[in-house]
């Protein structure tokens, strides 16, 4: 009997389900980064440990943010119940409780001024284990036992009571053994979450990346004037769709839109306004050529970047996402090592920071690395903890100039400090030797 008890413990724990990629945990904090009425923000939405309960819900300030308040409403896709609330962006937030009725699919609507976001998300609650209800079915079983089998041996003959007494044993040993071997087994999927892929929904190998066409409404805006960058994402295998972005450096999809002389630089997060549709509105100060470089990730696909160019027309000129030059005879110029890059070596790039560096998107630092036609465009991170100092390491594709941009928070601002480097080859570097 304790071999078949045994048994069935083992193939209990056996049974859970993995935890697939990009699943998030229940009971962990979610984080979406936006671009909205015209500032930096980032939502965060608190996990919850229990349904019906209370959903807290703040939105963290880089930026100031034009108006009083953002209008929160949160809804329930499965069943429709929303509720609705308030939030006051601010760098160190108060956080809003919406109570929720049940796990599953929700959407997060944000609006504020005329321009409204729409967040999927989904509510989990950790439902617990079957090694749980087999240590402590098993503890309490044993306990039974063992207090029956004692009051039988003393009232009857021990037969019985040593009868009893073997199972509480057996009871004890699955208990003993869901302990030692639940640690090494996957968890459970919690309340709420996603159903389980299969073949028949996901191809092998994962699903296609998306086809996205950006484009800008108008076709071509004039300068100083607002545009609106639109992303359009399709499954080239179904024609539908795709509205299965990945979260990842909490944002749906970053957006680097630059000038062709590398005056004009922003660093935006869009919003979803509809299934497989991210817009994000800008104005540019200064006529000509314009990038945009979108970095997105599909679930169960990988990251991918889409890149398109456009232009901006005469019309009033203006300053509107221009930085300023840094020219590197200055103290704020980065300090490179080795000093002249070399194509496919690693380089690091170390700047000077201010007191009261805080994360943005997860990290203490960015730094946008792009050549001069634009072809190229390369997304890098200060990994460590925010300090006096910025380091980056990446290596250089090929020789040539690049038009770079650091980038840092600190309490009430995004700061960006652009320069320039000149990469050399290998045979050029050996040679001067």
């Amino acid at each position: 009997m304790i071999r078949a008890l045994c048994l069935a413990a083992l193939l209990v724990l056996a049974m859970a389900a993995p935890a697939a990629a990009h699943n998030v945990t229940a009971g962990a904090d979610l984080r979406f980064a936006q671009t909205i009425a015209g500032a930096e923000v980032t939502v965060m939405i608190k996990g919850t440990s229990r349904v019906p309960g209370p959903l807290r819900i703040g939105v963290i300030a880089y930026e100031p943010v034009a108006g009083p308040s953002i209008a929160l409403e949160v809804r329930s896709v499965e069943d429709g119940r929303t509720v609705t609330g308030t939030a006051r962006a601010a760098a160190d937030p108060a956080y809003t409780a919406l109570r929720v009725e049940r796990t599953g699919p929700h959407e997060l609507k944000l609006s504020a001024g005329d321009e409204v976001a729409v967040l999927p998300f989904r509510v989990l609650v950790d439902r617990g284990s079957p090694g749980d209800f087999l240590i402590y079915g098993g503890l309490f079983v044993a306990a039974l036992l063992l207090v029956g089998g004692l009051l039988t041996g003393a009232l009857t003959r021990p037969g019985p009571a040593m009868g009893l007494a073997a199972v509480s044993a057996a009871g004890v040993t699955v208990a003993a053994m869901v302990i030692v071997f639940e640690p090494q087994l996957p968890p459970a999927p919690p309340d709420g979450a996603a159903p389980a892929v299969t073949p028949a929904v996901t191809p092998a190998g994962g699903r296609p990346y998306a086809q996205a066409r950006v484009a800008t409404e108008p076709a071509r805006p004039g300068a100083g004037e607002e545009f609106t960058l639109r992303i359009d994402l399709v499954d080239g295998s179904t024609g539908r769709p795709v509205d299965d972005l990945v979260v990842h450096h909490e944002a749906l999809a970053h957006v680097i839109v630059t000038s062709e002389d590398g005056r004009f630089f922003r660093h935006v997060h869009p919003l979803r306004t509809a299934p497989g549709r991210l817009e994000v509105r800008l104005r540019a100060g200064r006529p000509g050529r314009y990038f945009a470089h979108a970095e997105l990730e599909r679930e169960d696909s990988g990251g991918q970047l889409a890149t398109t160019s456009f232009e901006i027309g005469t019309g009033e000129i203006g300053t509107g996402g221009e930085v300023a030059t840094t020219s590197p005879d200055t103290e704020a110029a980065p300090v490179l090592r080795p000093a002249v890059p070399v194509a496919g070596r690693p380089t690091t790039i170390e700047l000077a920071a201010p007191a009261g560096v805080r994360p943005w998107l997860g990290m203490a630092g960015h730094l946008i690395v792009r050549n001069q036609d634009g072809s190229f465009l390369g997304h890098i991170h200060e990994m460590g903890a925010p300090g006096p100092r910025l380091r980056f390491t990446f290596s250089f594709p090929e020789a040539g100039r690049y038009l770079a941009w650091a980038q840092y928070a600190v309490s009430d601002r995004i700061v960006t400090a652009p320069f320039t480097v000149d990469v050399t080859d290998v045979d050029a570097k050996e040679g001067g030797r």
